[in-house]
């Protein structure tokens, strides 16, 4: 038994557009492009034969190509080779490629009386010139007659210059949609990160400082050039399973190891620099096991790294270290910066240079500019000499540990420290706010209840504790 099949009417518009006014527009664009061909040793060219052509090189332009056909004898028997045929070709495909048109003979004696054919800058009753398929030609048989044309200023030194311009022309409608499809964001980074984090397939592991990561050779070697060399290239180390890997931090860290503490009670204490204090909301003891024993972050900084090579981000700093300070958060970026580059992480090193840029501070600026000069990092390098070179900044640097580094390792900054302060006194006016002396020093520690600012203690009262050289406070805190 057959059935009976019936049309589907068409799906209604939705009722948000029925009975409302909409309008669309028609749109008529010009792709233009020009190409300039010139022809030596015109007098050579005489005699090869009628319909016998010299071609310029092909040139794109809307997305065709295209080409200019010169004829030294013309295109067409009937005219006995006394006219010169200049034509433009369409040399790739294409159907029905509606287009404008010009040729240019340029005059050569400077007078610019050039010989223009143009379609452009004039209304064409048939429109613009519509070419079928591949080789159909714009031009003109009789182009030039040639006994005119070898007595003319157009031919030079047995050379003519032509140029050619062709228009495309093309339309579209623009009016309002009626449809949105929402595309979720790229999850590639969290999908990567679950690999990370459930151990799946992991065929590499890690030794850093006693502590064991296990990851996953082909994403490593997608992410880094040299882990790629390492793992899978000519030069490969034997044992591709388990690597142990050894110091990573840059030279520059030493000097802010073994930071003294001044321990306040049992759940607080301070890292003392020579400049300022930094305080810290826990205890000795936590510190102690989770920082001062080997403030060179190693196994930190490797759970960071890999962290960005399977998420393409950074983590929480404050949550992977455990301390709830800006001044840590800087420490690992100046560390991270220098894994970054060691592994050829740009992505990675531009964030870093990025996060440094903004936490610019006294008592960590000489570092970070020593690490910008080691690993190339201009931008870094341009806004810590900058910060620095204000005299109120330079004053402050010039007591830490860091600036003594600084000296030592990189004499070459020190020359254009030099020459960064020159300018900075012969150019600059700093101007008092409301009769208070602006800081300048960008070196503020959050602290409980208070602030420390330029070696001054701050309560909640306002009042200030002053604090000698080596950060203690004097008298009772």
């Amino acid at each position: 038994m057959g059935r009976v099949l019936r049309e589907t009417p068409n799906p209604p518009l939705s009722s948000s557009t029925e009975g409302a006014t909409t309008s669309s527009t028609s749109v008529m664009k010009t792709l233009n492009g020009s190409h300039h061909f010139k022809i030596t040793g015109y007098s050579q060219s005489k005699g090869t034969g009628v319909g016998k052509y010299i071609a310029s090189d092909m040139f794109m332009v809307g997305g065709y190509l295209w080409a200019v056909y010169f004829y030294p004898d013309g295109k067409s028997p009937e005219d006995n080779a006394a006219y010169v045929s200049l034509f433009i070709a369409l040399a790739s495909e294409g159907t029905d490629v509606r287009a404008l048109f010009e040729l240019t003979l340029l005059d050569q004696s400077g007078k610019e009386r050039h010989k223009v054919h143009s379609h452009f800058g004039r209304t064409l009753e048939s429109g613009p010139y519509t070419l079928k398929y591949r080789g159909s030609m714009w031009g003109y048989k009789r182009f030039f007659r040639r006994t005119l044309l070898e007595q003319s200023d157009y031919l030079k030194n047995d050379c003519l210059s032509v140029h050619c311009s062709v228009g495309i022309v093309k339309s579209h409608t623009e009016g309002p949609k009626f449809y949105s499809i929402a595309v979720p964001p790229s999850r590639i980074g969290h999908h990567f990160g679950q690999l990370l984090k459930t151990g799946k397939g992991t065929d590499v592991s890690f030794e850093v400082d006693g502590e064991v990561f296990y990851a996953h050779k082909l994403v490593l070697a997608a992410r880094s050039p040299v882990f790629r060399a390492q793992l899978f290239g000519p030069m490969k180390e034997q044992n591709t399973k388990q690597i142990k890997v050894e110091d990573i931090e840059a030279p520059v860290f030493k000097v802010q190891l073994n930071t003294p503490l001044l321990m306040l009670d049992k759940n607080s204490c301070y890292f003392l620099t020579n400049d300022n204090a930094l305080f810290l909301e826990t205890s000795p003891c936590k510190l102690y096991a989770g920082v001062a024993d080997a403030y060179a972050f190693e196994v930190n900084l490797w759970h960071a790294l890999l962290h960005f090579m399977y998420w393409d981000s950074l983590p929480d700093m404050q949550e992977l270290t455990g301390l709830d300070s800006k001044w840590v958060t800087t420490l690992m970026s100046q560390h991270l910066l220098a894994a970054a580059d060691r592994y050829g992480l740009e992505r990675l090193r531009l964030l870093c240079e990025s996060n440094l840029c903004e936490d610019v501070a006294i008592n960590t600026v000489a570092t970070t500019l020593a690490l910008a000069e080691q690993h190339h990092c201009f931008q870094l390098k341009a806004v810590c000499l900058k910060f620095v070179a204000v005299p109120e900044n330079l004053r402050a640097v010039m007591q830490t540990d860091g600036f003594v580094y600084l000296k030592e390792s990189c004499p070459s900054v020190m020359t254009e420290l030099l020459e960064y302060v020159a300018r900075v006194i012969e150019h600059s006016v700093y101007v008092c706010k409301h009769g208070i002396e602006p800081i300048f020093d960008g070196s503020d520690a959050n602290v409980s209840g208070g602030r420390i600012i330029s070696g001054l203690w701050k309560d909640k009262d306002k009042k200030c504790v002053k604090l000698r050289g080596d950060g203690r406070g004097k008298g009772k805190w």
